[in-house]
């Protein structure tokens, strides 16, 4: 089993600047497996998305995010961060972490709100 936990969310205004962790645990074995992290979001109303993804050396971005967003890992204390740059009133909503393990079992955090004001 793997836990996560996310912080890092608040208020800020529009142009602004945030940064996401995501913290996972559990038994070195379960943490070993795995091997991809990720960000989702969902917004009020809407369903969840996909925003960003880091798995080995690669990264992978929706098109949204693309060139304001910067999803890095720290494998030494299982970290996983999102870097927020240039936000949008659009980008706010509670953003999730996910980790998947190579049994393609699904973890996730219970989120963090993060709120961009106009």
């Amino acid at each position: 089993q793997v836990q996560l936990v996310e912080s890092g969310g608040g208020l800020v205004q529009a142009g602004g600047s945030l940064r996401l962790s995501c913290t996972a645990s559990g038994s070195i074995d379960s943490i070993n497996a795995i091997f991809a992290m990720s960000w989702h979001r969902q917004a009020p109303g809407k369903q969840r998305e996909f925003v960003a993804a880091s798995y080995g050396s690669s990264t992978n971005y929706a098109d949204s995010v693309k060139g304001r967003f910067t999803i890095s890992r720290n494998h030494a204390d299982n970290t996983l961060y999102l870097q927020m740059n240039s936000l949008k009133p659009e980008d706010t909503a509670v953003y999730y972490c996910n980790a998947r393990d190579k049994w393609a079992t699904n973890y996730w955090g219970k989120g963090t709100l993060v709120t961009v004001s106009s």
